[in-house]
């Protein structure tokens, strides 16, 4: 039997009450698929910081890298000033750990409601991997002036080929591992960021022509690539970006396949710790009513088990998650139909 030493920080608001029905359906996959789970929590978030002062601290991150992989609910707090849990724990993590990818299927499932006219699940099944280390997030800049009428700020985006190639990498791998049109769409500024799109653009292309002929190189300017998300999202089979542009595009994302209770991410490191998570906030109006979808939350888990090569149980959850959405009228807080812990319940008994 495989043992995995796992991190959980439950976070803030309803996170913890997504991690867990997340870890419930993790229970039921551990017995059927005869491996194990060794769950170790870690309190991160708005009330340690507010009680001590303390976002994440180094001894929090040496004891995650020792990890096979990290379960994350959510983190903000409305007592805690925007930005503050952001960087001192999520940012300081990715950063640390250097989980380059961020790895966000954009998949619609039947019964699913959709704000897109006349789409449905075989039109919005695409991937988008996301550079996650660098771009505007790497924190360079600063303030000149500040707080005068002459005041400068400056942020700046760092793009190394480095971290370009390794991201670009990983988006022609998983094209050829989906297997579905083996298209790889870029999508950058070309036209106006005339340097860091550069870069990305021409290593796009040369790797492509060295490294993969089997897959069709695409490109869209990310203002067409929003446009055609909403127009035509079946034009898309894996897309890669930069941090900034990819925060952007795959909230738009969640919103097509149904909304934050079913869209889940991974923050991905290839060859060290990953860290999977719903995309959605921590929704504080929520907290302990037991109305918040734990969908998103459930299927992180199983973007973790596959990840984990724990393939066949990954395929299970994903089943028994579709099973469920039938039942359900909403995936919106609130009118599911059902509570938090049911859907749980649910989706676990499939198991």
């Amino acid at each position: 039997m495989k043992t995995y030493k796992l991190g959980v920080i439950a976070g803030d608001g309803t996170g913890p009450e997504v991690v867990n029905e997340a870890i419930k359906v993790l229970k039921c996959a551990e017995k059927k698929y005869n491996f194990k789970a060794e769950l170790v929590n870690f309190d991160l978030g708005g009330a340690r910081y507010l009680k001590t002062g303390e976002t994440c601290p180094e001894t929090v991150i040496n004891e995650l890298k020792g990890l096979d992989a990290i379960i994350l609910g959510a983190i903000g707090h409305p007592e805690v000033k925007p930005g503050i849990l952001e960087q001192g724990i999520l940012l300081k993590i990715r950063f640390a750990l250097d989980q380059y990818i961020n790895l966000r299927p954009v998949k619609l499932y039947e019964n699913v409601e959709t704000p897109l006219k006349n789409k449905g699940p075989k039109e919005i099944d695409y991937v988008v991997v996301r550079e996650n280390t660098e771009g505007l997030y790497a924190g360079t800049g600063g303030f000149l002036k500040k707080g005068t009428p002459d005041e400068v700020a400056i942020q700046d985006s760092v793009n190394t080929y480095k971290g370009v190639s390794r991201c670009l990498k990983f988006a022609f791998e998983y094209a050829r591992k989906r297997n579905k049109d083996k298209k790889l769409t870029l999508c950058a500024k070309t036209n106006v960021l005339t340097y860091s799109s550069d870069l990305w653009n021409r290593t796009f292309r040369n790797m492509g022509a060295k490294d993969y002929p089997d897959i069709k190189l695409d490109y869209a300017h990310v203002d067409a690539t929003v446009m055609w998300m909403v127009k035509n999202p079946e034009w898309f089979d894996v897309i890669v970006t930069d941090n900034i542009f990819g925060d952007i595009i795959t909230d738009l994302g969640a919103i097509t396949q149904g909304g934050m209770g079913v869209a889940a991410g991974g923050n991905i490191n290839p060859e060290g710790v990953s860290m999977f998570e719903p995309i959605g906030g921590s929704a504080p109006k929520y907290t302990g009513q037991n109305v918040i979808n734990p969908i998103a939350s459930i299927m992180s888990i199983q973007m973790m088990l596959d990840y984990l090569g724990e393939v066949e149980a990954a395929k299970k959850i994903e089943s028994a998650v579709m099973e469920v959405i039938k039942l359900m009228p909403s995936q919106a807080a609130g009118k599911m139909g059902m509570g938090t812990k049911e859907v749980g319940d649910k989706i676990a008994e499939r198991i």
